[in-house]
Order: structure tokens, then sequence, then C-alpha cells
């Protein structure tokens, strides 16, 4: 049982790069001269389109700064974002991402054909000074609400990162109802393992508005609920200071 599982899942696998690399040109994509689908509104987020990637410092001869595989250690489905592109001196088109490693802030180029994306709709900001959260989606103001960041030495760090994934925690109730992974990393976080910064419920409302944190973002279990069906996978996060 447990080989035929693993055969349906990379059948799976399979057919969702395949469908991926034969997806048609959206409205806000064009076609390159080598039929390579390039998308022109940025940010824009999808799936690989190929097993894996090499993530280089410039197109074509770069240096590797790394290799980014369709599946992530954990088996879930790695998102890329992507902030522009460019035509590389080989005539190819290649996209700029943002690539989720320490340090934060680190960007790298892919080939637009190892990739499919479409532009995303919606945007998380963190004001960090002001412990708020405002959600973003479609150009239109979705929600506000408080949070509680990270404590002195354990800072929530600023920058632009994106949503890597998101799951309802299983019997955690100090996550709260929803959790969204996200790309940041942190001294120590509460998030699993540590490391990665979440923006997720609690089971503590009353800390909200106060910097107690390792370093995740910690909101309302309403907050949490409104980010489940108003940010998914891919969506872009600013964390400021104000």
């Amino acid at each position: 049982m447990k080989r035929i599982a693993t055969l349906v899942f990379l059948a799976a696998a399979i057919a969702a790069i395949a469908a991926a690399a034969s997806a048609p040109a959206g409205k806000s994509a064009t076609r390159a001269d080598d039929g390579v689908v390039v998308e022109t509104t940025f940010p824009a987020a999808g799936q690989l389109s190929v097993n894996s990637v090499i993530v280089r410092s410039k197109p074509v001869d770069g240096k590797k700064i790394k290799k980014m595989n369709y599946f992530r250690p954990d088996n879930r489905v790695q998102e890329i974002l992507a902030v522009g592109s460019r035509i590389a001196t080989n005539g190819t088109p290649w996209y700029r991402i943002s690539v989720p490693m320490r340090p934060n802030g680190t960007y790298g180029w892919i080939p637009a054909a190892d990739v499919a994306l479409t532009p995303t709709v919606a945007q998380i900001v963190v004001h960090v000074g002001r412990r708020t959260i405002d959600v973003y989606r479609k150009g239109k103001h979705a929600w506000h609400g408080k949070v509680a960041v990270g404590a002195p030495g354990m800072e929530t760090p600023l920058g632009h990162y994106y949503v890597a994934a998101t799951f309802a925690p299983y019997k955690d109730p100090f996550l709260g109802v929803w959790a969204l992974e996200t790309t940041a990393y942190s001294k120590l976080t509460d998030w699993p393992g540590g490391g990665v910064v979440g923006i997720h419920g609690t089971s503590e409302p009353w800390l909200l508005g106060k910097a107690v944190s390792h370093g995740c973002v910690r909101v309302s279990n309403t907050t949490a609920a409104h980010l489940k069906h108003l940010t998914p996978v891919g969506t872009p996060i600013w964390i400021k200071k104000r």
C-alpha cells in the first residue's frame, strides 16, 4: 500500500508539472520569441514547471544561490514569488524572485521557462511599531487587526516576504485556528522547528498589542480566519517598522 501511495503521489506531481508547463498565456502575460509564456504584471506567484531549478545571482551565468525543488522537504509544493523580469544576454526571459533563505532579503534569477506564474491578488502589511496588520485584496483594504510581535532580542524581522504555506494547526491551540508560514527568518520563533516566522492565531489574545513573541506575528483568531480566506499561498508580505 505504501508503494502504491508513493506512485500515486509521483503521478500527481508529474501531471501538475506538465499542466503548468502547457498552461496558456493569461491576460497579463506575453509569449517570448522562444515560445515561453512570460508574466508581465508583478508581483506574480506560482509553481515550478520542472522538477528543480537553480537560482542564480544574475541570469544565465550568475553564481548559484540555491537549488529549489518542485516539492519542499516537507512534501509541500514550493511556491515561487517573482518581482520582475528581464531578457538575458542570450535572448531568454528570466524572473527575479524572492528566495526563501537566510539572510532575509535574498533575491535571485530563474528562467521564465521553468515556472508558471499569475499576478498576486492580495498583500499583507504588518506594522511592527503600531502592532497592527492590514490586508489588501484586489487593491482594496479588506481587514485591519491588532498583532503581537517579537520581544526585544527576538524581533520580528522587517522586510519584504511572502506566504510560503498555510495550514490549520492540529491539536495546537497556541497557534490558533489558522497559520501562515512566511519566508522570513528570525533568530528564534514560535514556529515548529524554530527559525521561520509565522503569522498565526493565538490562544492568548490578551497579549495582542505587545512585543512578546519569539519573532512570529500573532493575530486574533478572528483575524486568522480572515487571513485564511483573503491571503492565499504566494501573497506578498511587507513587515515594516511603522
